[in-house]
């Protein structure tokens, strides 16, 4: 990845943080704090997921020209990443791919927001849409980047930098979304929320040996 500042300088952050942000703070800082990865069969099919949709190559037909495993960066936000596809028609279209299908809450469409947020900062224009293909039902929902979700990605944004300079992860909030999460036995979500004192510790323990199991 090409950038203006060397590596040691540099405080961007992933774009892709803002959907673990998104769907659960203690995953984020969990996985990007912490640097723990556990990885299910959902997972596991995302992963290989985009390693086919992203790439990086180009092609085009009709008149669009279609650019894949393009990296993103925008230095008014401090983020950095790829985008699986942009699509030029002329203007750019950027496409997420995602293993499942669409979800109640809004971590996919922060996160293909970002992309677009990247793009508009590098080629200097003005991006409305984009969209995400599911592979659950195998097609794509386009997304309008409405004033309201570019609010809420830029607050992400912004929010995502205080965590990782404060280096704290928070506690667990307990929800349906945690039998999701490929992390909850790492996360122990019951166990951490709303301790402290000795009980926080001793959770804090479990998690150390089991990152080194």
């Amino acid at each position: 990845m090409a950038a203006s500042t060397s590596e040691a300088d540099d405080d961007a952050l992933p774009i892709s943080g803002l959907q673990h942000l998104a769907f659960c703070p203690r995953q984020w800082a969990l996985i990007h704090l912490e640097q723990m990865w556990v990885e299910d069969v959902r997972t596991a099919e995302g992963r290989l997921l985009h390693e086919r949709a992203d790439l990086p190559g180009e092609s085009r037909r009709a008149n669009v020209r279609t650019v894949r495993g393009m990296w993103l960066r925008s230095e008014r936000l401090h983020l950095t990443g790829r985008a699986d596809v942009v699509e030029f028609r002329p203007e750019p279209y950027p496409v997420e791919y995602k293993r499942g299908k669409s979800k109640p809450n809004d971590c996919d469409t922060v996160q293909l927001c970002a992309q677009a947020l990247c793009l508009e900062e590098m080629l200097q224009t003005a991006i409305e849409r984009g969209a995400i293909f599911y592979g659950n039902p195998r097609r794509r929902l386009e997304v309008e980047f409405t004033p309201g979700l570019r609010t809420r990605t830029e607050e992400l944004a912004s929010t995502m930098h205080r965590l990782y300079r404060s280096r704290e992860t928070p506690v667990a909030a307990p929800g349906p979304y945690c039998r999701n999460c490929s992390l909850v036995d790492v996360c122990l979500p019951q166990a951490t929320a709303h301790v402290d004192g000795a009980a926080r510790w001793v959770a804090l323990q479990v998690r150390s040996l089991q990152r080194e199991v």
